[in-house]
């Protein structure tokens, strides 16, 4: 009976050893991946272990519930303004900014193109009598609506029935497309004759249809741009009409150029290529073989191109060009001479000295601008046989829609392959369109401006000029004099025969304009790692540590998600078999005859009391032995 009643004592020992004996174990296991049992035990473990400043204040101060609230929403609040500047630094990284690098280099400098034009459009032989007609047409034109009577050289009017039919025909296209007043807005439902009207009050200019008689009136606040562009209008349907363009290649290079020579060189024929503008006449581009291009040795005036050039109007076409001299551009080689932007005019008279900088701009591509390498990834075919420029892509973007729209080409621009020049004789309403499709040009509607990128490499030079009146009255006539007798000139107006053009570089020195990325990855990650250090003085190691905070997390809650579903699985027991009831009876008979056997197992392993503990028992165990 008191073995009996000391039982319950000894088994509570026993239980109380094999948690002691189990937790020493667990203590000196050592396993090759551990997991916390709980979000609180990682934590704790983090914030005591951690080399992250301000981590510890959270498990020391736990005991001060104050100073645990003050710590965590500090240590928080760190974390939030740390990643909050890190958002800053990512998307100035994502926006590619640049460095622009200014670099001065001296060398020997390879002299550019320079265009020279007469700034007068010629009268061509090819097209002598459509534009004695187009002249005759213009001056009844003019006394009709100005009561001004153009003067017009003496002319051979006579001409055979084929000529007398291509002026006929010239004249029925004029009278389809009339110059003609019209009044302002504000003063349309006034009639003509009212004294509130005068001339001030008209707008002119001409109108344009379309094959459903749907028309409009191009008109213009100047009477002069309105009759020199009424004139350049059909000026274009002319020169259209000739079959091969070679017939208006008529270069006048000797009464053009008095003199030339570049690096105290006389020039030659090779030294220069021509070609045809359509309002600028006849265009001469020096320094454009790239066989052999001139060098400059040093800079200065005499290390220069210099020109002598005429500038007296002689059978020149009055009406469309209203300014007397010539028109020079200087560019790059390969590069086409666009006159109506790059060029400026010179005047007669005068020796105009211009001095250039070069300077070469250089852009990173790809993530870092819209910038391209040679045009090809442009969706604008480049019809000019010269490299790609964004004045070339603009133009040839015009050209394509114009030939798509309007179903001819614009003479100004190259011939598309398969296209023909527009010409009222062929495309009875291709004004129509080319004035309404240049309004949606302008405007951006066609997209020209958007598709055409600038190239990531260019070359430009920055012009300044210099005046002075060339020659001298103590020296002019001496000089024209000279002129007239090495070239056979005959110089009817001394002053506003001639002028000269100097052009040369200013210095060795060029300027580079490069792009360098301003924020790289060693950037990135050198902010980065400034900001971290600010806010938590740590290292890279302590990235990590944070990092494996986080795997562990989501360690932890992937483990304890699975034992709540393996748990949620016991507490749902399956259906009952088939013989449920035999089963059950079995079940209830079964624990009864093992709970002796699992009782004798768990004496068995057993562990030895220590030897305090026998000694305390000791008198106890002697008694229950004799008792025995």
């Amino acid at each position: 009976s008191v073995k009996a009643g000391k039982m319950p004592e000894g088994e509570k020992m026993r239980q109380c050893k094999q948690e002691e004996e189990q937790q020493q174990k667990e203590e000196k296991r050592e396993g090759l991946i551990e997991f916390y049992s709980s979000y609180q035990e990682l934590f704790q473990f983090f914030c005591s272990n951690t080399t992250i400043h301000g981590a510890i204040r959270l498990v020391c101060s736990k005991k001060n519930k104050m100073k645990t609230a003050f710590w965590s929403v500090l240590f928080f609040l760190t974390f939030g303004l740390m990643y909050w500047q890190f958002g800053i630094l990512y998307r100035e990284y994502f926006s590619y900014p640049v460095n622009l690098n200014l670099n001065l280099n001296s060398d020997r400098l390879t002299f550019p193109a320079v265009t020279l034009c007469t700034l007068n459009p010629y009268r061509y032989s090819a097209i002598r009598k459509q534009l004695d007609k187009l002249d005759q047409i213009t001056q009844q034109t003019l006394l009709d609506l100005y009561d001004y009577n153009m003067s017009l050289p003496q002319r051979d009017w006579s001409s055979s029935s084929t000529q007398r039919r291509s002026s006929r025909s010239l004249l029925h296209h004029v009278q389809r497309h009339p110059l003609r007043r019209q009044k302002r807005d504000n003063l349309v439902n006034l009639p003509e004759n009212s004294p509130s009207v005068d001339k001030n009050d008209w707008k002119i200019g001409f109108v344009l249809c379309n094959e459903d008689n749907d028309c409009f009136h191009q008109a213009y606040s100047s009477g002069v741009d309105a009759v020199r562009e009424w004139y350049s209008f059909h000026y274009i349907n002319i020169l259209a009409q000739v079959p091969d363009a070679k017939d208006l290649d008529e270069s006048d290079f000797e009464n053009f150029i008095y003199a030339c020579r570049f690096n105290e060189a006389t020039c030659d024929k090779a030294n220069y290529t021509h070609f045809h503008h359509p309002l600028y006449g006849n265009c001469y581009t020096f320094n454009d073989n790239s066989s052999s291009l001139w060098t400059s040795s040093l800079p200065g005036i005499n290390n220069g191109l210099s020109l002598v050039v005429r500038t007296e109007q002689n059978d020149f076409i009055p009406l469309l060009s209203t300014v007397t001299g010539a028109r020079v551009m200087v560019h790059d080689q390969n590069e086409p001479a666009f006159m109506d932007d790059g060029g400026f005019n010179v005047r007669p008279g005068i020796e105009t000295s211009i001095s250039m900088r070069k300077e070469m701009t250089v852009r990173l591509g790809g993530s870092y601008s819209d910038c391209t390498e040679d045009g090809s990834d442009v969706p604008v075919q480049n019809l000019y046989s010269s490299r790609y420029t964004e004045q070339v892509c603009i133009r040839s973007c015009f050209q394509l829609n114009m030939v798509e729209r309007c179903g001819c080409a614009y003479y100004f621009y190259p011939l598309p392959d398969g296209a023909e020049y527009c010409d009222y004789t062929k495309h009875k309403a291709w004004g129509y369109c080319y004035y309404k499709l240049l309004a949606e040009f302008k405007a951006d509607v066609l997209g020209c401006f958007r598709k055409c990128r600038k190239p990531c490499k260019m070359t430009e030079y920055q012009l300044s000029a210099g005046y002075s009146r060339w020659p001298s009255a103590v020296s002019e006539d001496w000089v024209f004099y000279m002129l007239s007798q090495q070239n056979k000139y005959n110089i009817t107006s001394k002053r506003n025969g001639v002028a000269k053009v100097n052009i040369f570089f200013e210095e060795w020195n060029y300027k580079t304009n490069g792009e360098s990325p301003a924020f790289t990855v060693v950037t990135l990650l050198s902010q980065l790692g400034n900001q971290w250090s600010l806010w938590f003085g740590s290292s890279v190691l302590s990235v990590m540590e944070l990092a494996e905070l986080v795997l562990d997390f989501i360690a932890i809650t992937f483990i304890l998600a699975f034992r709540w579903f393996r748990s949620r699985q016991k507490l749902s027991p399956p259906g009952p078999p088939p013989n449920s009831q035999d089963n059950a009876a079995f079940q209830d008979e079964a624990p009864a005859p093992s709970a002796p056997h699992r009782f004798t197992v768990e004496a068995v392993v057993t562990t030895l009391p220590s030897y305090n503990s026998l000694e305390a028992r000791g008198p106890s165990r002697d008694g229950e032995v004799g008792h025995e």
